[in-house]
């Protein structure tokens, strides 16, 4: 049932895998396994339709974290080592 008026046409218009589609760039997702306001299960459908559709795709998933991944040191750590290391990937040279 929608809420606060919308439908549920709305609601499906704005998932984002209802606009993957349109992703033609590179795209590295990153989630928390413990994320319950994005689940993690809408992060491996949207990596697999990249995967399918032949999009350059990553999925790092963060073990124990929610949706602010960096709530501890070594996960800020570890998550900027894999933006680093995504971008770097994608240098113009």
């Amino acid at each position: 049932m929608a809420r606060r008026g919308r439908s549920q046409a709305e609601y499906r218009r704005r998932l984002p895998l209802s606009l993957v589609g349109n992703v033609k760039t590179p795209t590295m997702l990153l989630t928390g396994e413990d994320d319950h306001r994005t689940p993690i299960t809408e992060s491996e459908q949207f990596y697999a339709v990249l995967k399918l559709r032949g999009v350059d795709t990553a999925l790092v998933r963060f073990p124990g974290a929610s949706h602010a991944i960096v709530d501890r040191p070594s996960r800020l750590i570890a998550k900027t080592a894999c933006i680093l290391k995504w971008f770097e990937m994608y240098r113009v040279k």
